[in-house]
């Protein structure tokens, strides 16, 4: 299996050398679009709506858009300059019983592993005073740009990272369900 991510998970003093594995796969089918008539693959070009012209991959770039509807182009500069502080380290917040994460709240899930022996000892020491405390680790980390929240949890004898949404992410159900008579 092939580390996705690498980095380190920390608490007080403590610095714990892990690579992060996709604990989940994908297994549905997906379809193409063809054209009917010919058996052609219908593809999606991308098309700058000003010229009216496709463009390629190395043209296109990110940009915000405001409540307006105005777009601020974003630069790979701009994002690395954003302080990011837990870039490449799952930063330990708080332990709490699992029963308080509401499940709406959960989201992908990942194993750690250790990079090499230095980390096995303190990787051990942390899955065991999960498993003894029946407690759940809430960190913050930085993936793809963006500050995350996860808990940490352990599964047989790995820990387990499951990204979580922030509260204000969960939606409220309001007007889902029929009214009571």
């Amino acid at each position: 299996m092939r580390s996705i991510w690498n980095g380190n998970i920390s608490f007080g003093l403590v610095s714990i050398p892990i690579k992060i594995y996709p604990a989940t796969e994908d297994h549905s089918i997906s379809f193409r679009q063809i054209h009917t008539r010919d058996g052609g693959r219908i593809r999606y070009r991308k098309v700058c709506e000003l010229e009216d012209s496709p463009v390629e991959s190395s043209e296109i770039g990110r940009a915000y858009e405001d409540a307006d509807g105005a777009l601020v182009p974003i630069t790979d500069d701009d994002l690395a300059a954003l302080p990011l502080p837990t870039t490449h380290t799952l930063e330990i917040e708080a332990f709490i019983s699992a029963a308080e994460i509401d499940p709406l709240q959960m989201g992908d899930a990942y194993y750690l592993g250790t990079t090499g022996a230095a980390g096995a000892k303190p990787y051990t020491l942390l899955r065991e005073a999960l498993k003894r405390s029946e407690k759940v680790a809430i960190a913050k980390y930085a993936h793809r740009g963006r500050e995350r929240l996860g808990m940490l949890r352990v599964v047989g004898d790995t820990i387990a990272l499951h990204r979580l949404l922030w509260p204000d992410e969960v939606r409220e159900p309001a007007g889902v369900a029929p009214r009571r008579r």
